[in-house]
């Protein structure tokens, strides 16, 4: 008897695929940031939010992870406003940042450790060629680098993406 595959992990960053850098113009506003004044002074790009992609991001069955230095903030946050809940959060530390070779983003090789051989996406605006090549040096299952326009962010066309390679990796 075969077992059914393991589910992936979805890492997910927050500025650049959540909180696009260029114009806030046509995306609704986030629930709640008109509302919180202080974080919103704190986060001057809160309004930026797709208050509609985490149902999204949900419906892409994979395990739901912040890959981002938010930590926890992500969760208090981003996940209300985005309409996603509460998500493990991969730990940084001062080892993550230097222990890495020249020219890999610093997450790589801690996102590969935290997956543990399972597969899994990682949607970042810093993505790669370099990352691509040392994560499929480095991690026994299957993975999907995407890289986000960080002007834009997270969008239909991104979401094909991850669907389709789902689909394929299922």
């Amino acid at each position: 008897m075969t077992s059914a595959p393991e589910r992936p992990i979805l890492f997910l960053d927050v500025d650049g695929p959540l909180i696009p850098f260029g114009s806030s113009s046509g995306r609704p506003r986030a629930p709640g940031s008109a509302a919180t004044p202080s974080v919103t002074q704190e986060h001057p790009l809160l309004d930026r939010l797709d208050a509609g992609v985490g149902p999204r991001l949900m419906a892409l069955d994979c395990d739901l992870v912040w890959a981002t230095t938010w930590g926890e903030d992500a969760n208090v946050i981003v996940a209300p406003r985005t309409g996603l809940p509460r998500l493990p959060v991969v730990p940084w530390s001062a080892d993550s940042v230097d222990a890495v070779p020249r020219g890999l983003h610093w997450k790589t090789p801690h996102l590969v450790a935290w997956a543990d051989g399972r597969p899994f996406i990682w949607v970042d605006d810093e993505i790669s060629d370099l990352d691509r090549l040392w994560v499929a040096a480095a991690h026994r299952g299957p993975s999907l680098l995407h890289r986000v326009a960080p002007a834009i962010g997270l969008t239909t066309a991104d979401f094909a993406a991850l669907a389709d390679w789902r689909g394929s990796a299922a």
